[in-house]
C-alpha cells in the first residue's frame, strides 16, 4: 500500500469476542501516478456485511473491491461523482452476486467511503473531503479537540432520533438499534448520502471511519481521547481493545487518517 507524505493512515480490524468470522472489510488506495493522484487523491473505505456467515463476508468484500476499482478507473475529474458511481456499481454487483447464489439471498452491507483530494481556492491549496455513505458505519471528523459525526445512521433508531422521538443517548442502548433502513445490495433502489459540496480540511484534522462494532461499545468522547496525542496505529489499537473489553459482541473495524 503506497502512502505519500502528508498523511498518517491506520486500518485495523478485529473479529471481536463473540463472532466466528469477520464480516467487515476495509481498503485504502492512492494512485501510483502523480498526475492521477492530483485528480483522485486518497480513498478509504469501510464496509460491514450482513446476511449470515458467508453472505456478509462476501457482500463487504465485494463492496470494497468494486468501489475501489470503479473509483480508480472513473474517467471524469469530479471525485464526488466518481464515489457516487462507484457505490452504485458496488450495490449492483452485490445484487447480481446474490441472484447468482440463491443461498446468499438477503446479503448486504453498510459502506462508508471517503476521498481526500487536493483543491485550490484563491491560489491557496487545501485538502477537500468527499464521501458517500449507506447504513450505519460512521465517519467522524476530529478537529481542535472536538469530535463531529459527519454521517447519519440509516437505521430505525436513527429515524427516531431525527424525528425527536428519542434522544441520542437513548439511541445508544435502544434494543432495535441494529435494524438498518438502507444498505448496499438489499433493496432494488440504493439510498445513499452524498454531500453537495466537499468539506475543506485543515492540517492535523483526523478522519475516523468505523463499523458499529466500535461505536456501539465506545462513546464519542472516548474516541476523541484515544486519538488525541497518539499516532494513528496506537489509537486504532486502543479503540479496538476498549471495544473488546466491553464484550466485543461484533466485528470491530477502524480506519484513521490524520492530515499532516
Amino acid at each position: 500500500m503506497k502512502v505519500r507524505a502528508g498523511i498518517e493512515v491506520s486500518s485495523q480490524s478485529d473479529i471481536g469476542c463473540v463472532r466466528k468470522n469477520n464480516e467487515d472489510s476495509f481498503g485504502y488506495w492512492e494512485p501510483e501516478d502523480d498526475q492521477q493522484f492530483l485528480r483522485k487523491g486518497r480513498l478509504a473505505v469501510v464496509a460491514d456485511g450482513m446476511g449470515g456467515y458467508e453472505g456478509g463476508q462476501e457482500a463487504s468484500r465485494l463492496a470494497v473491491e468494486t468501489l475501489m476499482a470503479v473509483y480508480r478507473d472513473f474517467g471524469d475529474a469530479d471525485p464526488q461523482q466518481a464515489l457516487i458511481e462507484a457505490l452504485q456499481a458496488a450495490h449492483d454487483q452485490i445484487r447480481q452476486y446474490s441472484f447468482a447464489h440463491p443461498g446468499l439471498r438477503g446479503m448486504g452491507t453498510t459502506c462508508t467511503a471517503v476521498a481526500i483530494v487536493r483543491g485550490t481556492q484563491k491560489d491557496a491549496q487545501y485538502d477537500a473531503l468527499y464521501y458517500v455513505h449507506v447504513g450505519d458505519t460512521r465517519l467522524y471528523l476530529i478537529r481542535d479537540g472536538h469530535i463531529t459525526r459527519v454521517t447519519r445512521d440509516h437505521s430505525y433508531v436513527g429515524r427516531l432520533v431525527e424525528s425527536g422521538m428519542i434522544s441520542p443517548e437513548e439511541a445508544e442502548t435502544h434494543p432495535q438499534r441494529n435494524i438498518l433502513t438502507a444498505a448496499l445490495g438489499t433493496n432494488p433502489d440504493l439510498i445513499m448520502d452524498s454531500p453537495a459540496q466537499p468539506e475543506p480540511l485543515r492540517p492535523e484534522d483526523v478522519l475516523l471511519i468505523c463499523s458499529d462494532g466500535l461505536w456501539g461499545q465506545v462513546r464519542d468522547p472516548e474516541i476523541l481521547d484515544a486519538v488525541d496525542n497518539k499516532n494513528v496505529e496506537q489509537a486504532g489499537r486502543e479503540l479496538i481493545e476498549l471495544a473488546r473489553e466491553r464484550g466485543g459482541p461484533d466485528n470491530i473495524t477502524v480506519e484513521i487518517l490524520r492530515l499532516r
